[in-house]
């Protein structure tokens, strides 16, 4: 996998478009929030991610989805639980994944962030396949945008009361001890 700057997308990944994005105000990008997902929830595997982020979620499919299938969110890629990365958004666009959110002191997350979608839940450990695609991707992203730096978080530091993910099934240390061996920041 091999990010290109220029464009905002990803080499060697599938991609994925999704119409919900729009176009950063200032071009910023000096975050990464990590999320999980899972569609229905503690389910994987079943597409419903990519048909959510691509507008196409069929509410009849599980009595869950009648409550978001219209909602228009995105997230920049996904890790599913195999390891393998789908790219949503450019990462030159803003993305639909942050809501109502505030980092230290700015709100409206989404601005200046690239989003990191795992498939998963708050309580069900995360793959080894994931961690490794993650530590790879994040790798990329902060070669490209080096303001990230220090700045890789939850969607529950961003949004807290209202998002709980990554949840504590994720492996902070585990992340941050890798990317530093592998010369990143983090």
């Amino acid at each position: 996998m091999e990010l290109d700057p220029a464009s905002g997308w990803c080499d060697g990944i599938r991609h994925c478009p999704s119409p919900n994005f729009n176009t950063r105000p200032d071009g910023e990008i000096s975050l990464l929030v990590i999320h999980n997902i899972s569609l229905p929830p503690g389910r994987f595997g079943t597409g419903n991610v990519e048909a959510l982020f691509q507008n196409r979620l069929d509410p009849t499919e599980h009595p869950y989805f009648v409550d978001i299938a219209e909602l228009r969110v995105s997230a920049h890629f996904l890790i599913e639980r195999d390891g393998r990365v789908i790219q949503f958004v450019s990462c030159r666009d803003r993305a639909w994944h942050a809501g109502q959110s505030r980092f230290d002191g700015r709100e409206g997350c989404n601005d200046f962030s690239l989003g990191i979608e795992l498939e998963g839940t708050d309580t069900l450990a995360y793959t080894d396949a994931q961690y490794a695609a993650l530590v790879d991707l994040t790798s990329q992203l902060l070669r490209a945008y080096p303001d990230i730096g220090e700045r890789i978080c939850g969607h529950s530091d961003i949004a807290p009361g209202r998002k709980t993910d990554p949840g504590p099934a994720f492996d902070w240390p585990r992340l941050r001890t890798t990317l530093r061996e592998q010369g990143g920041s983090a």
